[in-house]
């Protein structure tokens, strides 16, 4: 038979944030806020003779991941791989960290690699960061909660608070995020519209990531429209980072947000990626 090993990472929305460029891969990222959400990826790695990936979302799947291949081949070992997610991708869920996440915790059981969380993090942040497909979901997510960033990389700074209500989000559809984080002119509107603080609670983190959303220049039309439809409605929201969607909290977002599409109830997640399980 041949030896498998399936993980668990959460997803991460972001909801502002800010460039740093370090010395390294490592130190290269960003700081801001976000939150660690208990949706995100799962991921059954294979023993095999080349890599292979397939990504799967509900009844829909494709194959390959250069950043998830570029980090197995970093890893030194091959593996078959299938990632499968509930959420859309490339729309601001931070599913690519995730499915790193996920990954290379799998195959570091599945190889006895012997890896820490902490090496396995590095090794997907780095994978992240020359690909272009995040700043900071990796470091996010290494665990739950409401994250503050003061700090880039894995091992800067990070507060957590865990709030119990829900956030709801509803995609428009992708965003590429490498041609935002290439974009010199783009990224010098996001440090301009950074908040330079943390948030207190979910309410206060949807008001701040709006106002960076709204200075940063980065809203799209039909994210204006649903963001209208929240202020109308009283609702706290902002868009996804980076993605074409609107995250909100409070008692009517669910409602608000169901006009545009499907809503996604999504909780603060109390962990960071896990083994689920090695099978021989």
């Amino acid at each position: 038979m041949v030896r498998t090993a399936v993980a668990f990472s959460p997803g991460h929305i972001s909801g502002y944030f800010r460039r740093v460029e370090g010395i390294g891969l490592e130190d290269t990222g960003s700081v801001g806020a976000g939150v660690v959400i208990n949706d995100g990826v799962r991921s059954t790695v294979e023993e095999a003779r080349e890599t292979s990936v397939r990504v799967v979302r509900q009844d829909h799947a494709s194959a390959g991941s250069p950043p998830v291949e570029y980090a197995l081949e970093r890893l030194g070992v091959a593996a078959r791989v299938t990632t499968e997610c509930r959420l859309p991708i490339g729309a601001g869920f931070g599913l690519s960290a995730a499915a790193l996440l996920a990954t290379l915790t799998a195959a570091n059981h599945l190889f006895d690699l012997g890896l820490s969380p902490d090496e396995v993090a590095a090794r997907a942040h780095e994978a992240e960061v020359l690909h272009r497909t995040g700043l900071g979901d990796v470091a996010a997510s290494m665990s739950g909660g409401v994250v503050c960033r003061t700090g880039s990389g894995i091992h800067a700074d990070i507060t957590r608070i865990y709030p119990e209500e829900p956030l709801y989000a509803v995609s428009l559809g992708a965003l590429p995020t490498a041609s935002v984080l290439s974009s010199p002119g783009a990224m010098a509107r996001i440090a301009a519209a950074y908040p330079d603080r943390c948030p207190r609670d979910l309410a206060d983190f949807c008001g701040l990531s709006r106002g960076f959303a709204e200075k940063s220049g980065l809203v799209a039309p039909e994210v204006r429209r649903v963001l209208e439809a929240c202020d109308a409605g009283a609702v706290p929201a902002s868009m996804t980072m980076l993605g074409n969607g609107v995250f909100a909290c409070g008692d009517e977002a669910e409602q608000v947000l169901s006009r545009f599409g499907e809503v996604y109830t999504l909780r603060v997640a109390r962990r960071g990626a896990y083994l689920i399980e090695v099978k021989s």
